[in-house]
This record gives C-alpha cells, structure tokens and sequence, in this order.
C-alpha cells in the first residue's frame, strides 16, 4: 500500500489503507480543524521528528469504562483520598510533564514544541481536557486528551509520585462514565492500562463506536 502525503487541504485517506503497523499518512499540520477531524476519523497524530506522521491502528487499544478494574492496593488509596484530584487545573502543566516524561531513555519526544501548542489550543478551544492529582499541592501525576461527544481520546500520562497516574485515570474515568462516556480510546497497547483494564478491538468496531458516540460537542 502506498503512503499518502496530506497538503494544506483538509482531508485523510480511508484508514484502510493504513500500513499493517497503522501508519495512514504524512505531512499536513496541527490545526484545530485538522485534528478533530482526524479524531472523527479514528486516525492520531505521533510524530518520528519534524513532520506530522498520521496512525490508525488495527486493532485499537481502548477501555470501555464499565470494565476499569481497580486493584485492592488502588482502593486502598481511593478510599483514603491519597490525592487531591481535580479536572482541567492545570492543562499546561500536565502536557508538558508528559512532554519530559517521554525524554527519559529516549533520543527525543513526539510531543513536540508544535503538538504542545496545538494542544494547548484545543485545550482553550474546549476540546482538549486535563486530569490532574496533587500531593501537598504540588503537582503528583494526570493525563490529557480529547473529548468529542462520549469518546475520550486519551493521549499521555505522567507521574511523578508512584500510584499517581494510576489514581487520576481510574478517578477521570469515573467521572467520565457519569457524564456519558462510553469508550476510551488508549490507542496502542501498555501493560499499564491493560492492568487496568483495556483490551484490542477490531479497528471497524472502534470506527462504528466513533459513528455513534462522536459528536462535534464539547
């Protein structure tokens, strides 16, 4: 299969024509416009350097909130209020502890200077949220994504306190499943969020949930 170059024009191929390992295209650039139309399309930004590289993976990593499993030691924490937690505190700080975060053992980040401030500014757009857990007020861990009808599109996490991340995803995802999510997108496979629950769907079963549940909302 051959691999598209986007221009300045607003469009994707069909992700069917993603290589076997997900990558669908190059090139083109960060607008707001551009990514939730890449989000409504099941397709995400994951920079190799200074251009854009366009993925849509088969199968899809994702978390369908009904599933979040909680271990004992993590219900330990819960029930105890471990961390304060809070939504959309402080976007900026967390994109940018994720930013550093993928420096560690690595030559260099996909978040890039350009991905931070396109981020940023879907962030103040309305589409893009944070979740953040604190410890003696300083900053412990969070994570970032979009928000597109009752599709979270989760994108990185970070922490800096063990448990942290751990503790803002499972609290986000409760919060998020009472306001009508019904699926999470974790994109690629951790061991990390299997733990805690994601598994593989076929990548047409994740495009149907996108049909049905991604709306161009806040």
């Amino acid at each position: 299969m051959p691999l598209y170059v986007v221009d300045k024009n607003l469009w994707f191929p069909p992700v069917t024509e993603a290589l076997p390992d997900g990558l669908l295209a190059i090139g083109g650039d960060l607008s707001v416009e551009r990514l939730l139309l890449a989000y409504r399309q099941g397709i995400f930004p994951w920079f190799d350097g200074d251009v854009p590289m366009w993925w849509s993976p088969d199968p899809r990593f994702v978390l369908f909130p009904d599933e979040l499993k909680v271990s004992k030691s993590m219900k330990v924490l819960l029930k105890r209020n471990a961390f304060e937690f809070t939504v959309n505190k402080a976007f900026t700080e967390v994109i940018k502890a994720c930013k550093e975060k993928q420096r560690i053992g690595q030559p260099g980040t996909w978040i890039t200077d350009d991905v931070e401030s396109a981020y940023i500014q879907l962030h103040t757009s309305g589409y893009a949220h944070s979740a953040e857990v604190w410890l003696n007020e300083e900053l412990a861990g969070g994570l970032y994504g979009i928000k597109m009808g009752n599709i979270f599109f989760g994108e990185s996490m970070f922490s800096h306190v063990s448990n942290a991340s751990k503790y803002a995803f499972i609290k986000y995802v409760s919060m998020l499943k009472k306001e009508g999510v019904q699926l999470i997108d974790c994109q690629v496979y951790t061991e990390h969020l299997e733990s805690l629950g994601a598994r593989m769907i076929e990548r047409k079963t994740f495009l149907q949930f996108i049909r049905h549940l991604s709306v161009m909302n806040k």
